[in-house]
């Protein structure tokens, strides 16, 4: 090391709120990461020299450059469409890697020139000064899962698609089933014996039919795989104790185990805001104004608790199937989940009793609830 000086000490990466933890840092290094390419910048924290270079998008090259760099050093970059590969293959070999959140990115708002290298300088700046929110990394186990949970996100949004276009279809030529619920067997039954009175539209709704039924086998063959999948896994216990929670099945508690993967980085406080519940606020002086929530962070995982807020809202009992489920679950869970589901059913009771629209009141009961998921999930 030049001149013999030791590495400055310096701070990387805010966890969601959580003490950064510091570690000898001397060359912080901001990467650009694209799926051809790479822009590398590293920022001597002894010096101010910059070493920039364009790599391949290997891992193994960039791990060569960044060796290369006065050490120690520490990498950022930022969470995108490229995954979490190259963060992981950077710790397997001892270089601290810390995936920035892309939205908590400072950025000067004069600043309208944007390219490779000015935002690989950025990152390393940011690195160099601590400013750095860092994304967990799920393991390739935990992302695995995720893949799945949201393929089946993905095959839920395309059957609702799928079946409103054919019952737009049936609109248009004026056609309406008007006797009982819509999608059960005998609404199947009704469907299967509509005929258009043009070739065309009989093969345009033949057609819709077809990619409704498609979409449908899709969903419920994923829906099989996860099933066998919660049934003996790592994530089992924590989906069985959420599963004590009304509205909380064996689907909706598997996907809000992938999607918040380790629930102990948060707290009942923070987990509102880290899924986006929480209202916005723009206040300055004596002057306060709240609005609408921020709807940052998961969207996937906020969607399954405004979903379940819902259940809370019908009178409380035991229903055959959360029965089922507390079986599975241990006293511990159940009687904490007891207790949360009175609570949330009180506060609804709450809010009719005052007017509330309902749209707001759910919400404020979604933020209440994933406090009481994230008290499920770290029980032990």
């Amino acid at each position: 090391m030049a001149g013999g000086s030791r590495p400055a000490l310096v701070a990387v990466g805010v966890d969601l709120g959580r003490l950064a933890v510091v570690i000898d840092v001397r060359t912080s290094v901001g990467l650009d990461v694209h799926a051809r390419s790479v822009v590398a910048c590293g920022l001597d924290g002894q010096t101010g020299q910059l070493f920039e270079q364009r790599l391949v998008p290997d891992p193994a090259t960039v791990i060569d450059w960044v060796r290369a760099l006065p050490g120690p050093a520490a990498v950022t970059y930022e969470a995108g469409p490229t995954g979490f590969g190259l963060a992981r293959a950077l710790t397997e070999v001892g270089i601290r890697c810390l995936v920035a959140a892309p939205s908590k990115l400072q950025r000067p708002t004069g600043d309208r020139v944007k390219t490779d290298v000015r935002d690989a300088r950025h990152l390393a700046r940011l690195l160099h000064l601590s400013e750095i929110v860092e994304v967990a990394v799920p393991s390739r186990e935990l992302e695995a899962c995720r893949d799945l949970t949201r393929s089946r996100e993905a095959a839920r949004r395309e059957l609702m698609a799928a079946r409103n276009r054919m019952m737009k279809l049936l609109l248009r030529h004026g056609i309406v089933c008007s006797g009982g619920t819509a999608w059960t067997a005998r609404h199947e039954e009704w469907l299967r014996r509509q005929r258009l009175p043009m070739l065309h539209s009989q093969m345009a709704f033949e057609s819709a039919y077809g990619a409704v039924v498609s979409a449908r086998g899709r969903r419920d063959r994923l829906d099989e795989a996860i099933e066998a999948m919660v049934a003996d896994c790592d994530l089992t216990p924590v989906v069985r104790r959420l599963g004590c929670l009304r509205g909380i099945s064996t689907l909706t508690g598997f996907a809000l185990a992938v999607e918040i993967g380790d629930w102990h980085r948060l707290s009942g406080r923070t987990i509102g805001s880290f899924l986006g519940l929480v209202p916005s606020e723009f206040s300055s002086g004596a002057t306060k104004s709240r609005g609408a929530i921020t709807k940052t962070g998961n969207g996937h995982a906020r969607r399954l608790l405004i979903e379940a807020a819902w259940h809370h809202r019908r009178p409380y009992r035991t229903s055959a199937a959360l029965a089922r489920r507390w079986e599975l679950a241990s006293p511990a869970a159940r009687g904490r989940a007891e207790q949360g589901n009175r609570r949330l059913h009180a506060r609804w009771a709450g809010f009719d009793a005052r007017r509330k629209r309902a749209v707001v009141a759910n919400t404020a009961i979604a933020r209440e609830l994933a406090g009481w998921c994230w008290s499920l999930a770290v029980l032990e």
